[in-house]
């Protein structure tokens, strides 16, 4: 009688954790598309209203709002279904942004050097201006962290560079095979892999754990996973892909269970590296990115499903974890503006004169400068990270998320300014 009655409660318990579940994903999914189409209506891509709409499901509007309805959608339930989705959503976006990209652009020895050169100035530069400018604002802002913690975190939040939505951007470009698109988005993924790593380091530095040895040792690991990928994987895939029956565009079974689990396989190698899951899908993708037949099935199956389910689930989440309403005075939007003015000098003023350096026009500089500004919600992930150790205060926080949106914003008016016409002769 006592098993029946806990096996009874054990199913209510599931059947409510499903249902508040399904509420969320319906309300997710509902939003995203709402912000989507309002995104493109005002001339935006669709994961610029994609972000804003799941910013605004959070604690920013909603929660301040109406926070009966806010707690009933979000508060109901455990948060751990919607960050499982989350995670693994992005991991797939990722895999599919890896797919879309081809890297024989990068045959030729001059985009070879713009991407390391601007990968450099853009890591470089914003850095810079990101470590000033916390060392200075630490005492001000976050009165009770580490001055040395928080002013490396706000210089490697200024680093970073969004690359899914930077690559969910190109494809609303229809920049994925374009040379500009490579540059970008290689640029952007080394940056990224950098900027990881700092994050790393920085956490170790902040918990006293740091072991310099350990560190090069993490970053060796890196790199011999990304060789490996390369050259073993690499081939062995291929292959296989070759092999198996994929025939007018179609996955069989077995091969697109195959695909999934080398995916999941690369993410997990890539979490026990420290470089977070989502590296491991993108370069799952990058390594089968001229798998043609492959390509075409993954969009057919997969890939609107990606961008129409998971994705928003993934900005929703972390728009839970956002509030912006915190700066009270005159004086915090000061320092705001401040921060969102050197963010974007950094970033953009790095990659357009390492452009510049390289041979590219006035134009063609604009565009790599402004997409390589692009943060987006990955400047999100940083951040939130960066206020779980403590280094940085809950109103530095809220102005890296403002920067996050503005630097993300302007993003699709700039692209839109410059790209008509020269996306495809150079």
């Amino acid at each position: 009688m006592t098993s029946t009655l806990t096996a009874s409660v054990g199913v209510h318990k599931t059947e409510a954790l499903l249902f508040f579940t399904l509420l969320q994903l319906s309300a997710i999914v509902l939003a995203g598309r709402v912000g989507g189409a309002l995104a493109l209506r005002f001339g935006q891509a669709l994961a610029v209203g994609e972000i804003i709409v799941g910013i605004l499901l959070g604690p920013s509007l909603l929660g301040f709002v109406s926070p009966d309805l806010f707690a009933f959608l979000f508060k109901s339930a455990p948060p751990e279904p919607i960050q499982i989705l989350s995670q693994l959503g992005l991991i797939l976006l990722m895999f599919q942004i890896g797919l879309e990209f081809d890297f024989s652009h990068l045959a030729a020895p001059q985009h070879r050097k713009s991407v390391f050169a601007i990968a450099a100035a853009s890591l470089i530069l914003p850095f810079g201006l990101g470590l000033a400018f916390g060392y200075y604002t630490a005492p001000i802002l976050s009165p009770d962290a580490d001055r040395i913690a928080s002013a490396l975190f706000v210089a490697t939040a200024f680093s970073i560079t969004a690359l899914p939505i930077l690559g969910r951007i190109l494809m609303d470009f229809k920049l994925t095979r374009e040379p500009l698109g490579v540059i970008a988005i290689s640029a952007a993924a080394i940056n990224d892999v950098v900027g990881w790593l700092l994050l790393a380091l920085i956490t170790e530095l902040t918990l006293t754990h740091f072991q310099p040895a350990s560190f090069g040792i993490k970053i060796a690991w890196v790199i011999g996973f990304f060789l490996f990928m390369c050259f073993a994987v690499r081939p062995v895939a291929g292959h296989w892909l070759g092999k198996s029956s994929l025939q007018r565009g179609e996955l069989s079974n077995n091969v697109f269970g195959g695909v999934l689990i080398a995916v999941f396989l690369s993410a997990m190698a890539t979490y026990k590296l420290g470089i977070f899951a989502i590296f491991g899908g993108f370069i799952m993708g990058v390594i089968l990115h001229d798998q043609a037949t492959l390509i075409r099935a993954w969009r057919e199956r997969m890939g609107q499903f990606v961008l129409v389910f998971f994705l928003p689930i993934f900005f929703t989440y972390s728009g839970l974890r956002t509030d912006i309403g915190g700066l009270q005075n005159a004086e915090q939007w000061d320092w705001c503006v401040l921060l969102i003015v050197l963010a974007t000098l950094g970033k953009f003023g790095g990659a357009y004169l390492a452009a510049r350096f390289c041979g590219l026009d006035n134009r063609q500089a604009k565009i790599i400068g402004i997409l390589m500004n692009t943060r987006g919600l990955m400047e999100l992930i940083i951040i939130n990270v960066g206020l779980d150790l403590g280094v940085i205060s809950r109103n530095l926080f809220t102005m890296l998320v403002i920067m996050a949106i503005v630097s993300t914003v302007i993003t699709t008016p700039g692209l839109r300014a410059w790209l008509p016409g020269h996306q495809k002769n150079w």
